[in-house]
């Protein structure tokens, strides 16, 4: 399972690692939701809907924070 999770945190860095041409909100939206699906899929032991659901929250929470 761990391994799983660091994988997806490697994924994830890696795509990030793309956006130099997007705005601060544009790049919160995607941390978040990077992390919120790495954080749904540990906490709910892999599942989809756990990963998606964590995926949702995480942008939610990352274009929230980069309106202040």
């Amino acid at each position: 399972m761990k391994s799983r999770a660091y994988l997806a945190a490697t994924l994830a860095a890696l795509a990030l690692a793309g956006c130099s041409g997007m705005t601060r909100q544009e790049k919160d939206v995607a941390v978040g939701a990077a992390v919120g699906g790495v954080v749904g899929n540990a906490v709910t032991g892999g599942s989809t809907a756990g990963t998606v659901g964590g995926a949702v929250v995480g942008g939610v929470v990352g274009n929230e924070v980069s309106k202040r």
